[in-house]
């Protein structure tokens, strides 16, 4: 899952840097959580996409690309979406 998360993200908005983090561990008893992990999700992303764009904005570009990895189980992602030139705080 986390590959076709990184590939996603790369076909659809040329990151200049990418974070993928499973953290399906951290959400053991809560809804959506699986035997295996791969259910939970951060992504930290910086990619020109993002310029000029809004926080809600951006996410919706990331959900947009994500659309396989939901339809294939992911069930919750957080997103940390800059655009470069912006401050990172990862």
């Amino acid at each position: 899952m986390q590959d076709l998360i990184e590939t996603s993200l790369e076909a659809a908005l040329a990151p200049e840097r990418l974070v993928v983090l499973d953290e399906s561990a951290a959400h053991a008893g809560h809804a959506g959580h699986r035997e295996g992990g791969e259910s939970h999700f951060r992504v930290r992303i910086v990619s020109p996409h993002f310029s000029g764009r809004s926080r809600v904005d951006r996410h919706r570009l990331v959900n947009e690309a994500l659309k396989p990895a939901f339809a294939r189980g992911v069930h919750a992602l957080a997103i940390e979406a800059s655009a470069p030139g912006e401050p990172v705080r990862w």
